[in-house]
């Protein structure tokens, strides 16, 4: 009798040992993905929801099993919202601990220099991962860079970090702005470096560009900048043709052909640099400027100067075929 007892406790824990090796290969072991997948833990789930989408989605084999076994084996952390990379061949235990701990996946959208707030609205609308709607934010509130966003995120919060970045940035750079600059708010600022950003393409022309407007709005002198005769007909976006001979001498709080001084407000979204330019501008003496056929300009300080360049401008388009 003791034989067969001590047989039997023997056999227990060999079934024992067994189970619970089989229990602990199906938590450690590969779950059920073959390949790279994206999982999405929604706000407010508990792990008994999420457990359920894992077996629906046939990446776990038991919804109860899974619970079992992170209920014993795994962490008693709270697992995070969010979208998550579950690479192929996880484990139960990665799963969870990817949920609690893991990074999640992040996404971007980015807002290049000069892009005018109507067109930033679209383009937040256009993401199909954000959700909510959102206004068109103000003109010359938003800093131009590459934002990251979580699926499912509002596009309101993203558009609050967008315009959080321009605060920011616009109180940096006023706080270094050179002394008797041509600007005196960083309203003013920004309205400027939204000119200086329409009329160059060119990072190395900025400062010039903005010595020279800065010369002009000191002077009293007409601003003359095309940009701000489109502005009020199309927000900022592309006209798509040459600008009319009225729509020149239009006057309204933007163009700058038909008043003194800044516009009511800026044209675009400048970027950093744009504002950087306008609140440390070159020293010079530039008053006009013309295309030079190279994506950039020619300055001059005198109207002498610049009817030369003009000359020369025109004579260059001739050359091409575009006069």
């Amino acid at each position: 009798m003791i034989r067969r007892g001590c047989l039997f406790v023997a056999v227990m824990g060999i079934l024992a040992f067994v189970g619970a090796a089989i229990f602990a290969v199906g938590w450690h072991g590969s779950a059920n993905i073959e390949e790279d997948t994206t999982f999405v833990v929604p706000s407010g789930s508990s792990l008994t929801s999420v457990a359920g989408k894992l077996e629906e989605d046939g990446l776990i084999n038991s919804a109860d099993s899974f619970l079992l076994r992170a209920k014993i084996l795994g962490s008693s952390a709270p697992i995070k919202a969010g979208e998550f990379l579950l690479p192929a061949g996880t484990s139960a235990a990665n799963i969870l601990s990817t949920f609690q701990s893991g990074d999640v996946i992040r996404r971007y959208v980015t807002i290049p220099e000069g892009m005018p707030s109507i067109m930033v609205q679209e383009r937040l609308m256009a993401q199909p991962l954000l959700t909510g709607e959102v206004k068109v934010p103000a003109e010359g509130s938003v800093l131009p860079n590459t934002y990251d966003f979580e699926r499912g995120e509002s596009r309101a919060s993203v558009m609050q970090r967008m315009q959080a970045a321009m605060g920011k940035t616009l109180a940096e750079l006023w706080d270094k702005r050179t002394p008797g600059i041509a600007v005196k708010t960083p309203k003013e600022a920004v309205i400027l470096a939204s000119i200086v950003e329409k009329e160059t393409g060119i990072a190395s022309e900025r400062r010039m560009v903005a010595g020279l407007y800065s010369n002009r709005v000191r002077t009293g002198m007409l601003l003359q900048a095309d940009p701000t005769i489109i502005y009020p007909i199309t927000k900022g976006k592309p006209l798509g043709r040459r600008i009319r001979q009225s729509e020149i001498a239009a006057v309204n709080g933007y163009n700058t052909y038909t008043m003194v001084g800044l516009p009511v407000g800026p044209i675009t979204n400048p970027g950093r640099e744009s504002i950087a330019a306008v609140l440390n501008p070159e020293k010079t003496s530039a008053l006009f400027m013309v295309a030079d056929g190279k994506g950039g300009h020619v300055f001059g300080d005198t109207l002498e100067q610049h009817n030369a360049n003009v000359e020369k401008w025109y004579a260059l388009r001739r050359q091409r075929g575009e006069m």
